[in-house]
């Protein structure tokens, strides 16, 4: 794309579309950029646009957000449009261009500068610092904050990585390179900035409130540089010149700026925000330089106090009242915790700082009423890490760490007078109750420092059955909400030191809970069932039965079904989470299994309506799929009762491309495959042969369901599938994924269970096609993944139909092509196997190769052999993380929390895993067995080919196998 008045017309009026009411032009010109977006030079040119100064500033700075989002997705990429001339010309213009440009634009260019950053510094833009420190000294002689505030921006952002990643020589060197470079200017800047903030404090008249805005703006953001430059460990630069910033830091936290601060909320947040900073990297240097800090603790820990009996209980403030808490903390924990021992300072801490912090505030009742999802996820779910309340709790417990016995007597004490004051007066001090609950189980659940405060500040069956236990047998589930979810939450955290037969008595008032107005006592109440029954005894076993709930079951399923009758909750996730675990664990009768579906089957009518909260509809699906699972197999004549209800509802999600929907529906058909009894239906058929249609494979994120769908067919429908050259379009699936990384796995899954369920008879024809688009993917590329895969196909192939079938089919491709199978791919990459019945499969069969086959028998073959029982001690010997690195998990549907994710697997409609050598316990005595009776008949031949061939560690670990089973090689 070239720089003309044409580009520049075609361009322009494209972002003035894209700034359109009306949806046509809109989309016509966002998909006009798109396209145009491919060309060379788009990125170049657009910065040029927003360079421009005749241009509209509406146009430019649409260009400007364009121009970032085209670097995001285009920068790093490979094959990127943007060629390297293109991005050398970027980068030399972009820097001035930032610091010239409106405070709108110049967002928008010091984002794309940092994006432009992380891929490319320092090594790969060696001008940018330089650049950066000759601007930063030039706008700082004319005192222009708005380029310096730019500049500190652009570099605060390029170096937030030291933050994040964890030490390593590469980061390193390039910290250094950045401390070399910026850690001067940087503290140029900020002394500059301080005597010019301290000036205006005495100036009469004050200066305008914009330009003091500018000026804490920059110590802000010096502030946030000081903390990346130092995160890693202790610069000598900083070290040198520690008083200087220390002086300025307390500085902010001992003086007032109220021409700043009486501005208006605005101008209070932004000091406030500074000095929340402060508190950030004096708590940095209280965790990690404690020693070097030392001298300047005394007169921070003061200044931190004094300022938080200054900070109001406004949320406005909660940033700096947690930073200033949080650091107070850290001292606690350390060796300097004797700022704590003078008499009277732990109740001055008890009544001046947690009370306070903890009482609810006017804030925290209109959350609850207002906002229970976010409420909920701060409280019960942990989130609440950096709110008062959590922290102020943290304080205690880290004094606790040194001085146990006084917090202990403190706060024991405060729990009843507020218990006290309650009952002096519950309508009017219920907040009391509720300070006081918070207190026991937050001071009783997390740790500070190094230990727990409070397994004896309370005795918690005790304090349950006083204080808890009436809320729980509270008539009115309507009456002090808050208390009632206290109490549930209280009830929740501690069901494992809770005793069965307590708990037992509690349950039908939790079912009645399930009834409350309250999104966030209704949403508690559930969620303590649903954790409730999670919890286990010694030796994994489960403490609530089905026999447990089996009294409660119909009134619990009918409440939970109707809580999502509740306004604001008929989409409420721990409702239908609860559902989940409850019929996971009840026996569930004929009649309730009908109202359930029906219940299941409407909400699925109307979330497909409109899919719009992913960890509701995943447990939806959950539901569906427990409920079809366990009751179809307590009853098989629920199987067609089910497809009755959801047959429809399914087709719907299919017919309307409700696309978030179609992983769990391939997955609930699978389900239904299974639980027929063959012949399959004739519905199933007319399924199936839309699943061998090309197009349903086009979208990634379908593709495991729809295997695990396919795999469904060929294990309940072989006979079928073996007809009408069904197979051949299944083979050509197993061909198409092998091709593509994503999915070469899942296309090992179809042909593995093609060899587990079909004859070989039915698949004789098809062998040299299947090793040939094998062999094919081998010479493209070899990812542990793809080798693993054909390890396991191998095996499998192997123990369903001979050693002697695999060689020579695969012979029959390429002549002698086996051998060099074995030796690059088998021998080297069996110690990666992961998996009990993988590594069973694996063992075995290279066990019964070794032992069996004439190919490895033959003495010329004796290297080839005693590798591959080198191989075979490896991976039977040594521990699974030593054999291969941790592979990450599927993440929890809560941290997936989005229909971005390519697939989401249902627990419950999961395939049941096979073992293809039930007959065989274990594949280590298996091996050493079959060895020892293949040494047995040709005596000291193979002893002599182990001690040649076999690792002496392995050899080691060969002998202790045998005396593990009391088996000679000799």
């Amino acid at each position: 794309m070239e720089w003309n008045p044409q580009t520049l017309q075609f361009l322009s009026q494209c972002f003035v579309n894209t700034l359109s009411p009306v949806p046509e032009p809109r989309r016509q010109a966002e998909s006009s950029l798109s396209e145009a977006a491919n060309s060379p030079n788009f990125g170049l040119v657009v910065l040029r646009l927003v360079a421009e100064p005749a241009v509209d500033d509406q146009i430019r700075q649409s260009a400007a957000v364009n121009f970032k989002n085209h670097l995001r997705l285009r920068w790093a990429l490979e094959d990127s449009s943007i060629l390297e001339a293109e991005k050398e010309q970027i980068k030399t213009l972009i820097v001035p261009l930032m610091l010239s440009a409106s405070p709108r634009i110049q967002s928008q260019l010091s984002e794309a500068l940092a994006i432009i950053g992380k891929h490319d510094f320092p090594k790969a833009w060696p001008t940018l610092l330089p650049e950066l420190v000759a601007s930063l000294h030039n706008a700082s002689q004319v005192n222009d904050y708005t380029s310096i505030n730019g500049i500190l921006g652009t570099a605060d952002s390029i170096f937030g990585k030291f933050r994040v990643q964890s030490h390593s020589n590469d980061l390193w060197i390039d910290l250094k390179y950045c401390l070399v470079n910026f850690a001067a200017p940087l503290l140029e800047i900020f002394l500059k900035t301080a005597s010019l903030i301290d000036a205006a404090a005495t100036a009469a008249p004050p200066p305008p409130v914009a330009n003091l805005r500018q000026l804490f703006e920059s110590q802000k953001l010096c502030c946030s540089l000081f903390l990346s430059l130092n995160k890693q460990e202790l610069p000598e630069f900083f070290e040198d010149h520690m008083r200087e910033w220390m002086t300025e830091f307390r500085k902010y936290l001992t003086t007032s700026y109220p021409s700043l601060e009486g501005s208006g909320p605005d101008g209070l947040a932004l000091v406030d925000e500074l000095r929340a900073s402060v508190c950030e990297n004096i708590n940095l240097y209280m965790e990690k330089y404690e020693e070097e800090f030392k001298g300047f603790l005394n007169d921070f820990a003061l200044a931190v106090w004094t300022l938080l009996g200054n900070v109001s209980q406004s949320t406005s403030r909660d940033q700096l009242a947690v930073t200033a808490i949080k650091f107070l903390t850290t001292v606690s924990t350390s060796v300097h915790h004797n700022l704590f021992a003078a008499d009277g300072i732990i109740p001055q801490i008890c009544q001046g700082i947690v009370i306070p912090n903890v009482r609810l505030r006017e804030d925290d009742e209109e959350l609850f009423e207002m906002n229970h999802i976010e409420y909920i996820r701060r409280d019960m779910e942990g989130s609440d890490v950096d709110t008062r309340r959590r922290i102020a709790c943290e304080l205690l417990k880290g004094i606790a760490t040194h001085y146990g016995d006084a917090v202990r007597n403190v706060v024991s004490g405060q729990i009843q007078s507020l218990l006290s004051s309650f009952a002096a007066n519950p309508a009017g001090n219920w907040k009391d109750k509720d300070c006081a609950i918070y207190l026991v189980f937050s001071l009783s659940t997390k740790k500070a420092g190094t230990s727990y405060v409070s397994p004896d500040l309370v005795n918690v069956q005790s304090f349950f059955e006083s204080v808890i236990v009436p809320e729980l047998q509270s008539q009115d589930v309507n009456g002090y909400p808050m208390l009632k979810a206290g109490a549930l939450k209280f009830f929740t955290m501690f069901r494992t030191q809770i005793s069965k037969h307590v708990a037992l008595n509690f349950l039908p008032d939790l079912v009645r809970f399930l009834a409350a107005e309250s999104n966030v006592v209704h949403s508690y109440a559930a969620s303590c069932i649903e954790k409730l029954l999670l919890v286990k005894d010694e030796g994994g076993v489960a403490r609530y039965s089905s026999a447990d709930i089996s009294p409660i079951f119909p009134m619990l399923m009918n409440n939970l079904f109707s809580a999502f009758k509740l306004p604001e909750s008929e989409e409420n996730q721990y409702v239908m989470k609860c559902i989940v675990r409850v019929l996971g664990v009840a026996d569930i009768p004929l009649d309730v299994a009908r109202i359930c579906i029906e219940g299941l089957g409407s909400l699925l009518s109307e979330v497909c309506k409109n899919p719009k909260n992913p960890i509701f509809n995943h447990y939806l699906f959950e539901s569906v799929a427990v409920l079809v699972k366990r009751a179809s197999e307590r009853d098989p004549s629920l199987v067609s009762v089910f497809e009755t209800s959801l047959f429809p509802r399914l087709e719907i999600i299919l017919s309307n491309d409700v696309t978030e929907f179609f992983p769990y529906t391939f997955q609930l058909l699978a389900l239904l495959v299974e639980l027929n009894r063959p012949p399959i239906p004739p519905i199933y058929m007319q399924i199936f042969e839309i699943l061998l249609s090309p197009d349903s494979w086009k979208r990634a994120s379908n593709v495991p369901a729809l295997v695990r769908l396919l795999q469904a067919f060929l294990q309940k429908a072989p006979n079928e599938i073996s007809q009408e050259a069904r197979l051949t379009k299944v083979l050509g699936i197993f061909d198409t994924l092998i091709q593509s990384s994503s999915t070469s796995e899942q296309g090992f899954y179809v042909l593995n269970t093609v060899i587990e369920s079909l004859p070989h008879a039915v698949i004789k024809p098809y062998i040299s096609h299947i090793w040939a688009a094998i062999f094919r993917e081998l010479q493209k590329k070899r990812p542990i993944k793809l080798l693993k895969s054909l390890l396991i196909f191998i095996s499998l192939f192997l123990v369903k139909h001979g050693s002697s079938n695999v060689i020579d089919t695969m012979n029959t491709v390429q002549p002698d092509i086996f051998s060099a199978i074995l030796t690059q791919f088998w021998i080297p990459n069996l110690k990666y196997i992961t998996g009990n019945i993988e590594l069973k499969l694996t063992a075995v069969a290279s066990t019964r190769l070794i032992c069996e086959s004439p190919v490895l028998l033959d003495p010329a073959a004796s290297v080839s052999w005693g590798k591959m029982v080198d191989s075979i001690v490896t991976l039977l010997s040594r521990q699974e993380q030593d054999r291969v690195e941790d592979e990450t998990d599927m993440p929890d549907i809560e941290e997936n929390a989005g229909y971005t994710a390519a697939f989401v697997r249902l627990h419950n409609a999961g395939k049941n895993v096979e073992d293809p050598l039930q007959d065989i316990r274990d594949p280590r005595e298996f091996f050493v067995a079959s060895l020892s009776q293949l040494c047995a008949r040709s005596p000291g031949r193979y002893s002599k080919v182990i001690s040649e061939n076999v690792d002496p560690e392995n050899q080691t670990a060969l002998l202790q196998l045998c005396n593990t089973y009391n088996i000679s090689l000799v």
